[in-house]
C-alpha cells in the first residue's frame, strides 16, 4: 500500500536527499493549512505546528513502503528527531490521508523561514 508525503526541505527535488523517492511518484507542488512554520537547522528545516501558522510551500509524493523505512531512517525518526505524522493540506484537495515529517527539538535559535526552505529573506529569531 502507497502513501502520500508532503516534503518541504531535502527531500524536493533538487536538494540532498531527493535521490530517496527515485521510485516515488510526483504528485505535484502543495500547500498546507495554515497552521505550520520551517525553520532552517542548517541543511535542512524542520517544520511545526505554530500558533501563527503559515501555509507552507513543498511537494507531494506517492510513495511505497519501502520507501517510507528509508525516509523515516533518513529523517531521524528512531533518534527521536522527526516523527511522521498526518499534515493538513489546502492545495491538492486529498481524499486520502497526507504524511510529514514533524521536527521534534527546539528552534528558539534557529531562523524562521515562515513557509519556504531555504528561507526567501531572513526573518528574525521566534522563541519558542
Amino acid at each position: 500500500m502507497s502513501q502520500l508525503v508532503f516534503v518541504y526541505g531535502s527531500l524536493k527535488r533538487g536538494y540532498a536527499l531527493h535521490s530517496l523517492l527515485a521510485h516515488s511518484t510526483f504528485v505535484g507542488t502543495a500547500v498546507t493549512e495554515s497552521l505550520y512554520r520551517l525553520f532552517d537547522l542548517g541543511h535542512y528545516p524542520g517544520l511545526v505546528e505554530w500558533p501563527a501558522g503559515l501555509a507552507v510551500h513543498g511537494e507531494l509524493y506517492d510513495v511505497d513502503e519501502a520507501t517510507l523505512v528509508e525516509l523515516d531512517a533518513a529523517e531521524g525518526v528512531a533518534d527521536e528527531l522527526y516523527v511522521r505524522r498526518e499534515i493538513r493540506l489546502q492545495y491538492p484537495p486529498s481524499e486520502r490521508q497526507v504524511h510529514a515529517w514533524f521536527w521534534l527539538g527546539r528552534v528558539r535559535n534557529a531562523t524562521d523561514c515562515g513557509d519556504h526552505w531555504p528561507a526567501r529573506a531572513t526573518r528574525p529569531h521566534l522563541p519558542q
